[in-house]
């Protein structure tokens, strides 16, 4: 279909609106869909991202309908925000285990004791919260804690179908963790075959279905988790939890290494525990140094993705299965949680842009007359 001198004015207006990440325009990236214009100079279109946790699609919404309105034929604008999560590192029917997950983050660390399960839970609730298909696996065999920070401390029923077990549903996420069929009063006691075994089960026994993101809480260290699931299926990346202090990054740097050697990408770094806001002062005390997660992802030169505060309401939260981001979202390890969703996200696209070489469109321009 031919375009119209106005089709191809509002086209041109839009290609001052940019992706921050991408650093394209969103026409030229095939973010423009369903263009519509009536005879009164009602203009209407969608604006299909790459992911729904996209942090910015307020401001690209805002952009995009401010400069379509700045046309002087324009006496209206409707702008759509839509979202088709982009997929990385081969996700997808190549992937027999779980051929509709488009994207598979695991989150790492070099030790234990540094929020890692805390962030995953986080993380998975927050990528949630904006409208992404999120599941959440937990891979950390001998010290299984997401069910208990999920709010699950009954073990629930699993149920199977068609051959397949169906993951819990908690809070909108699809979750499966080993503690659901172990007793949590006997140590789990396993040599690496055991493990890998098991998290092979996780990925190919349960019905997964369509998601945007599982997210793989992975035991501390660069142990046998996390070479089988490496090797079992294609990571979109990984996520390196660390607190400031220089004991732990020098983990963190093995398990960096680790994850380059085995060829996953290292979607950026946290930092957990990064300061405590007094509640009486209102001054800020960096309990356990400063700057060390942006020193180590300099290093690295992976992005820094963000910090998170030490509150009490987060270990609240986990004690009594409810993530902070949901039981108290405006408080700052809440903000600060969905700040780094949504870098995680943002960088996840980024990976799959970069690993093209080009960006495939997401579908080509469809414009309606009326």
């Amino acid at each position: 279909m031919a375009i119209s001198t106005r089709d191809q004015e509002v086209l041109d207006a839009l290609r001052v609106v940019q992706d921050p990440d991408l650093h394209r325009d969103i026409v030229a990236l095939g973010f423009v869909q369903n263009l519509k214009i009536d005879t009164s100079g009602s203009v209407a279109f969608d604006v299909n991202l790459t992911t729904p946790a996209c942090p910015v699609k307020d401001q690209l919404k805002a952009q995009a309908r401010q400069v379509v309105a700045n046309l002087p034929w324009v006496t209206d604008v409707q702008v759509t925000m839509t979202a088709v999560t982009q997929t990385a590192r081969g996700q997808g029917q190549s992937t027999p285990l779980i051929p509709q997950v488009r994207n598979v983050i695991a989150v790492a660390s070099g030790k234990g004791g540094v929020g890692k399960s805390t962030t995953s839970v986080n993380l998975a609730v927050a990528l949630a919260q904006t409208g992404a298909s999120v599941g959440l696996m937990d891979a950390d065999i001998y010290g299984p804690n997401v069910p208990l920070m999920m709010g699950l401390k009954e073990r629930p029923e699993i149920h199977g179908e068609e051959g397949h077990i169906q993951p819990v549903m908690r809070y909108g996420i699809k979750l499966v963790s080993i503690g659901f069929f172990l007793d949590e009063r006997k140590p789990v006691i396993w040599r690496g075959p055991m493990v890998h075994g098991a998290i092979q089960q996780f990925l190919r026994d349960f019905e997964w279905g369509e998601l945007d993101y599982l997210v793989v809480d992975l035991p501390p260290g660069t142990g046998d988790a996390s070479l089988s699931l490496s090797q079992l299926i294609p990571l979109s990346g990984v996520v390196i939890v660390t607190t400031p202090q220089d004991v732990a990054l020098q983990d963190v740097a093995k398990g960096m290494a680790m994850f380059k050697q085995l060829e996953v990408p290292v979607i950026g770094v946290i930092e957990n525990m990064s300061y405590f806001i007094c509640p009486n002062c209102k001054d800020r005390h960096e309990l356990f140094g400063r700057g060390g997660g942006e020193r180590i992802a300099q290093a690295f030169g992976v992005p820094f993705l963000g910090q998170v505060p030490i509150q009490p309401n987060v270990r609240t939260g986990g004690d009594e299965g409810q993530p902070v981001v949901m039981a108290d979202p405006d408080s700052a390890a809440a903000l600060a949680f969905s700040s780094v969703a949504g870098a995680v996200a943002r960088q996840v696209s980024v990976l799959a842009f970069q690993q093209r070489g080009n960006f495939i469109p997401l579908g080509g321009l469809t414009i309606r007359k009326t």
